[in-house]
């Protein structure tokens, strides 16, 4: 049987399929009940995707790209909702597409070189994991009422930690793929 044909490579396809279906609901519709609803089942499924692919040892290449690919489109196709929304200010946009961009970066630079790609960590995963977390509260927010208020004092507490993480993350990440680099460098040029 193919190793990529599995359910939490099905989970993560069925994450991409809701995007378009998000974005139908939180911008043409604005039926916020069903947009944050998508929102949640999307989170769910993250979670689950790596757990199960772990616990029941179906893990796969496929896996191990399609999801975090799913996690980036995800939050993409979110912060431009929540910004046309005006849910959020487009510094939080830009902040995490610059992350994203110069990891996207190096890991072009590590397939090139022929080098390992940078594994996604438990702290990583915690950066995913508050920014969706944050997103449905942020979008609820967008409503004037007591529950619209709450959730916004406690979605920008996700949003705020989970940006900080994202960062932090991407720090590590990118410092880990220079090392990777500088460590080949040396093996394939040891007279440098």
């Amino acid at each position: 049987m193919n190793k990529n044909i599995n359910i939490p490579n099905a989970l993560s396809f069925l994450r991409l399929l809701g995007i378009p279906v998000f974005i139908y609901f939180a911008l043409v519709r604005e039926q916020d009940v069903i947009a944050i609803t998508i929102l949640a089942i999307a989170g769910i499924t993250d979670y689950l995707d790596g757990k199960l692919a772990r616990a029941w040892n179906q893990t796969s290449d496929l896996g191990a790209m399609l999801d975090p690919v799913a996690d980036r489109i995800y939050i993409l196709a979110t912060l431009i909702v929540l910004y046309q929304r005006e849910a959020i200010n487009l510094w939080v946009i830009l902040v995490l597409l610059f992350r994203d961009a110069i990891l996207a970066l190096m890991t072009l630079v590590l397939k090139v070189r022929g080098l390992q790609l940078m594994e996604v960590t438990y702290l990583g995963k915690a950066a995913t994991f508050n920014l969706l977390y944050a997103f449905p509260l942020l979008l609820l927010a967008t409503h004037q009422s007591v529950a619209g208020e709450i959730a916004f004092a406690i979605g920008w507490g996700f949003a705020l930690w989970g940006i900080a993480l994202y960062l932090y993350t991407g720090l590590i990440y990118f410092q880990n793929g220079l090392g990777s680099i500088r460590v080949n460098s040396r093996t394939t040029n040891p007279d440098s």
